[in-house]
């Protein structure tokens, strides 16, 4: 992978992270300096969210998780953001390290206390999770 260099020579990197899937993805706004933006949305939103995101927050470059559907959702953003870079970047173990992210962010409370978060499964989708550490992992190895 390309190494992503600021053409000013300075400031944060802003990337947006997405989680791609059928039904819903993940998307994360995030830069050397944090997270930025997370959220859960539909396929269908996919692109005018997006679009927005990118407006907002000055985005740098997209970063694409490479497992399922990650050709549509690349061949997707290339067609509504023709001038923007993105790289697609390995989801390896993504969501498990997501649903403990989850969980540190979202404290069991009731009988859930009594469980181990290891054997729960989160009571709501965490794709954004999974987009916030394809971010992370590409700002790391810039």
């Amino acid at each position: 992978m390309a190494k992503f260099v600021m053409q000013d020579g300075g400031g944060l990197v802003i990337v947006l992270g997405v989680d791609p899937g059928r039904e819903k993805c993940g998307i994360a706004v995030v830069s050397s300096g944090g997270i930025l933006a997370k959220e859960v949305i539909s396929r269908n939103a996919f692109r005018d969210v997006v679009k927005a995101k990118v407006e907002e927050y000055n985005v740098d470059m997209i970063i694409v998780g490479d497992g399922t559907g990650s050709k549509e959702f690349h061949a997707d953003l290339k067609a509504a953001l023709p001038n923007l870079p993105i790289s697609l970047v390995d989801e390896f173990a993504t969501s498990e390290e997501a649903r403990s992210r989850y969980w540190i962010d979202h404290k069991p409370k009731g009988w859930r206390r009594l469980l181990p978060t290891t054997m729960q499964v989160p009571p709501e989708p965490y794709d954004d999770y999974v987009a916030v550490i394809l971010a992370e992992r590409f700002l790391c190895k810039s």
